[in-house]
């Protein structure tokens, strides 16, 4: 097994899902996540949403970078962040808010536990 990994989703399947009904707040989210690692904490792959959105609450580390669409993060507290593709940024454990998908997002990620 190499050591050297491209995050290909084109290499894996999709998973589909959706926010939790109790969290949705506008609309009918519809995710796919292509996981392209998920190792010892680590995971690591694409994710993609159709608009809506949704209340977040984050417990582990994340890096996002938007490759396509535009989004709006809103933290409890803060400010409301537009996001679309170029922008890179991190999530840290705590951050609670929502999270509105305008345009279908798909944003490449890593997430550490």
């Amino acid at each position: 097994m190499s050591n050297f990994l491209f995050l290909d989703p084109a290499a894996v399947a999709f998973e589909e899902s959706r926010p939790a009904p109790d969290r949705i707040v506008s609309g009918d989210p519809v995710h796919r996540t292509w996981n392209v690692e998920e190792r010892d904490g680590l995971y690591a792959g694409v994710w993609e949403s159709t608009p809506g959105e949704w209340r977040v609450e984050y417990t582990e580390w994340e890096y996002c970078e938007i490759l396509a669409g535009v989004s709006v993060l809103s933290e409890e507290g803060g400010e409301a962040r537009r996001v679309g593709p170029g922008d890179a940024f991190l999530l840290r454990p705590g951050f609670r808010g929502t999270w509105r998908v305008e345009e279908t997002t798909r944003k490449r990620y890593v997430i550490r536990l």
